[in-house]
């Protein structure tokens, strides 16, 4: 996925308290450089619900490089198929884990931030 990722499956991913486990797993040693940890809850062979701890950011709405990591992790385990809808708390996902080892990944898009940076903070 290009930066690191734990996958974990559990039974109900919004009974896990991510303010508490996900920094502790993400600043685990078995994690030099940190990682994106994911609690996941297989609905379906279909059908994965997840909440990302995203390192170094905390709790977010979506993360796309950890809904791949969660669509190979589910197929490596047989708990899914390679066509898979991913919901996060900011939307579903569909993603593919193609047979050449792609994977690909459809979605609503969201503006979450406009500002302006004034004169004098760049430099």
């Amino acid at each position: 996925m290009g930066n690191p990722h734990a996958v974990l499956f559990v039974d109900d991913c919004d009974a896990v308290d991510l303010a508490q486990t996900g920094p502790a797993l993400e600043h685990h040693p078995i994690f030099p450089e940190r990682a994106n940890i994911s609690f996941c809850t297989v609905e379906s062979p279909r059908r994965i619900r997840m909440r990302v701890w995203e390192r170094g950011v905390g709790p977010t709405l979506a993360c796309g490089s950890a809904a791949c990591a969660v669509v190979v992790a589910g197929v490596r385990r047989g708990l899914t198929e390679r066509n898979i809808t991913v919901g996060l708390p900011g939307g579903d996902l569909d993603m593919t884990w193609r047979e050449d080892g792609h994977v690909l990944m459809a979605g609503p898009t969201a503006l979450s931030y406009h500002g302006t940076l004034a004169a004098g903070l760049v430099g």
